[in-house]
């Protein structure tokens, strides 16, 4: 393991601004997926790599969005028999994003454009700064609102 670190080249100084969501072109931990399917689907019996599959040797796809703090944000595992959903990676990028720039919140199974809870941290005095408009209340931290932005 020693020897593999330092046969790596030296790490490239990054650009002081970064964009707020990026593709980093840095591998995959396949061990932690190698980790989670081991721990999660039925034992395989011990023996060669020979004559398996995919499928059969518990390989697993995962989805990691990195936020601009470096820290993960998400993260999906999906099986290798399975496709990603890529609707649902779409819809949780505009989520997250919309809930970085306004004190919001999305529900289960939320679309773009659709109503919107707003956080329990915000005060109602504030909320009718933010919300003139006025909001929809079902609980006492539970407050709807149209999606800020559209119109």
């Amino acid at each position: 393991m020693q020897a593999a670190a330092a046969s790596r080249p030296p790490a490239t100084p990054r650009p002081a601004a970064e964009p707020a969501f990026k593709v980093h072109d840095t591998p995959t931990p396949a061990s932690w997926e190698r980790l989670i399917a081991e721990r999660m689907l039925p034992a395989e019996e011990p023996g060669t790599s020979e004559g398996r599959t995919a499928a059969t040797n518990h390989t697993v796809r995962s989805v990691f969005v990195v936020g601009p703090d470096k820290k993960i944000k998400l993260h999906l595992t999906y099986p290798m028999t399975t496709g990603r959903n890529f609707n649902e990676i779409l819809r949780v990028l505009d989520s997250m994003q919309l809930t970085a720039a306004h004190k919001v919140a999305t529900p289960a199974n939320w679309q773009d454009g659709e109503d919107v809870i707003i956080v329990a941290s915000v005060s109602d005095a504030e909320a009718k700064e933010k919300y003139p408009d006025g909001w929809k209340t079902l609980k006492p931290y539970l407050r709807i609102v149209p999606q800020p932005g559209k119109n």
